[in-house]
């Protein structure tokens, strides 16, 4: 498929139409979503089969089950002290794994979710900001607004903001002071970043990035120069969105819903591994027989 041209930004500082190399690195999965580079190892949520996996760089292949549910796990963090936190979709629960592998109830977000729970992030302090699909509607269908969650430490939630359109992937600044959030059915979709208080109250409401055409941004992972690499599935690239909030890069990849990055030992903007979550159908009847998802590894220049 050749990827859209529409775009934000100056033509000449965008790098289009890219198609990098990619290398399969796991396959025969329903849905893998919300990936995260943690500890030298990739973990992502195969969220229709309700596992949460990790692959080491020494078993490509061999992904290890570290979760089980009998729900759908999507965002995933980790709390200062290493433990894995799940966003668990249905059931509107963030468990906690503890050493032994059992799964705790981190904070029961039933009262303030309207819906499904969706992507996750938790910053250097372990407070998880957690999305909302806001209803079980797909387009053409409206989306219903719905909060942005905040769930402190020791597992306290409220709401952290109102109105966001199907919040998706989710990611803080190097500095820990902005997090940027995907709306995915906003018109049009959007990149919206808050600046994070002391207490983790977030305010200053401001877009990022509006992206044109039929781009629905999707899962996001940010480098070093806080530049955000965006998953956009309905394209079929991945786009990067400098701390600017200028589009400079679209990489065409296939069926891409989420990414993560391993960055380089420097930091900074460049070099590096990308992760791809890649699956060609979203909807779970589909995904129950073709099983179609992949991880897909590309080496960053």
């Amino acid at each position: 498929m050749r990827p859209q041209t529409d775009h934000m930004g100056d033509d000449d500082a965008v790098r289009r139409n890219e198609r990098p190399d990619f290398t399969v690195i796991a396959e025969d999965l329903r849905f893998p979503e919300c990936p995260r580079w943690h500890d030298g190892a990739l973990w992502f949520s195969d969220v229709y089969d309700g596992r949460v996996l990790r692959l080491d760089p020494a078993r490509w292949f061999e992904p290890e089950v570290m979760a089980e549910l009998d729900t759908a796990p999507a965002g995933l963090g980790f709390l200062p002290d290493g433990r894995l936190l799940v966003a668990s979709g249905t059931d509107r629960i963030v468990y906690r794994r503890e050493p032994d592998g059992r799964l705790a109830v981190h904070a029961d977000l039933s009262d303030l979710a309207a819906w499904q729970l969706n992507d996750m992030c938790v910053d250097a302090i372990g407070r998880a900001y957690v999305g909302d699909y806001g209803d079980g509607s797909a387009p053409p269908d409206p989306p219903c607004p719905a909060d942005l969650i905040r769930v402190d430490p020791d597992g306290a939630a409220s709401a952290a903001a109102d109105g966001l359109m199907f919040a998706n992937g989710i990611v803080t600044t190097a500095d820990g002071a902005t997090l940027i959030v995907a709306e995915t059915r906003s018109a049009p979709g959007r990149l919206t970043a808050f600046s994070i208080g002391d207490d983790g109250t977030l305010a200053d409401r401001r877009t990022l990035c509006a992206f044109d055409g039929d781009v629905m941004p999707d899962g996001i992972a940010i480098d070093g120069a806080d530049d955000v690499w965006v998953a956009s599935p309905f394209t079929q690239e991945i786009l990067r969105v400098d701390a600017g909030g200028a589009m400079d890069r679209r990489l065409a990849v296939p069926h891409p819903y989420a990414v993560a990055l391993r960055r380089p030992e420097h930091g900074g903007a460049g070099g590096g591994e990308l992760f791809v979550c890649s699956s060609p159908d979203w909807r779970p009847e589909v995904t129950a027989t073709e099983r179609g998802g992949r991880i897909l590894r590309i080496t960053l220049g």
